[in-house]
């Protein structure tokens, strides 16, 4: 039985005096859907680890009333703020336990997630009168077909800076908005300042040790090789994580393996710990060069997807770069 949603506020609102809110209603144009809020939204659920980082980041804990879909630890800056956040489920919720919450806003990271075959789409939500937002780095994206999408339009952080403003408009902290894009340009900038890395070949393994899901050209793997001025080896492909076999991988022997280290449960070889086991034991991939010399860069899966941990890639990829003497 679906939880009836009369408390919800229609079209985002929370009562008389927030659609009393000066400024309000404001609207933004997210996906090729008009998302429209009467008043800062007071309770949202988000339904992916990315967009709730945003949103802690933007300092509205007290504003979320539920996540779901995580994959990683939470940064040390965000961990006491999200103490007090109920985590509907760690890996996709049901439909029923965010009505449960009674929210007048939900968010999420991908289509996969808030679209037909996830939690819902966003119609049945504006049914109940529940506006959605969904991540642009995920809609500019092919999502048709099977696996992870296509990118016929490659990925910048441009992209991630819109989600964190549009977010912060529609929340009524666009200063903040502005702060945390300012903070994350400056991130990148001393990250790759004089750096040099041309010539290095990068190979992403985000899951999966059967049948591997590894980086395409142009998702945030590709934000965070173009920022150091690498290859990667599966930049011949647009699609966002597809799946090759090993022995493919050995013909291109890439001289720095970026491995995902994720804590979920639903692929196998999830954790670094994992991941590096296999890479030292397994036949085709024990001698890469990479595995000889221990070249690894342990990123969590949110650097890996598009979000604004992605900065945290690009920073601990040049570290481990000039570390390993590959760059300046």
């Amino acid at each position: 039985m679906l939880v009836p949603l009369a408390a919800c506020g229609g079209t985002g609102g929370t009562g008389d005096d927030d659609r009393a809110a000066p400024g309000y209603p404001r609207t933004v144009d997210n996906c090729g859907v008009r998302t429209t809020v009467e008043a800062p939204p007071q309770k949202v659920v988000s339904l992916n680890q990315g967009t709730t980082e945003i949103l802690l980041s933007l300092g509205l804990a007290d504003r979320i009333v539920g996540t779901a879909t995580w994959t990683d630890p939470l940064p040390d800056d965000l961990a006491a703020a999200n103490e007090g956040v109920p985590r509907l489920a760690d890996n996709m919720p049901s439909f029923e336990s965010v009505l449960s919450t009674e929210p007048d806003f939900v968010t999420a990271s991908f289509v996969a997630t808030l679209g037909k075959g996830g939690v819902a789409t966003r119609d049945q939500f504006s049914e109940l009168g529940v506006p959605s937002y969904l991540s642009p780095s995920d809609c500019t994206k092919n999502n048709e077909g099977a696996g992870d999408g296509r990118r016929d339009t490659t990925l910048t952080m441009d992209t991630i800076y819109t989600e964190v403003r549009e977010l912060a408009t529609l929340f009524d902290v666009e200063e903040r908005g502005e702060r945390l894009v300012s903070e994350l340009r400056g991130r990148l900038e001393r990250a790759t300042d004089g750096l040099d890395a041309s010539g290095v070949t990068l190979l992403y393994w985000f899951a999966n040790s059967e049948a591997p899901y590894l980086a395409g050209c142009c998702g945030a793997p590709g934000v965070m090789t173009k920022a150091v001025g690498g290859e990667n080896v599966f930049d011949d492909t647009r699609d966002e994580w597809p799946q090759i076999n090993w022995e493919t991988v050995a013909e291109r022997d890439p001289d720095v393996l970026v491995i995902g280290d994720l804590t979920r449960k639903s692929q196998t070889a999830e954790t670094a710990a994992k991941k590096i086991e296999f890479l030292e034991s397994h036949p085709v991939t024990r001698n890469l060069k990479a595995v000889r010399d221990k070249r690894y860069v342990l990123l969590s899966g949110q650097a890996l997807n598009p979000s604004i941990r992605t900065v945290a890639g690009v920073e601990e990829l040049a570290a481990k770069l000039r570390e390993f003497g590959l760059a300046g």
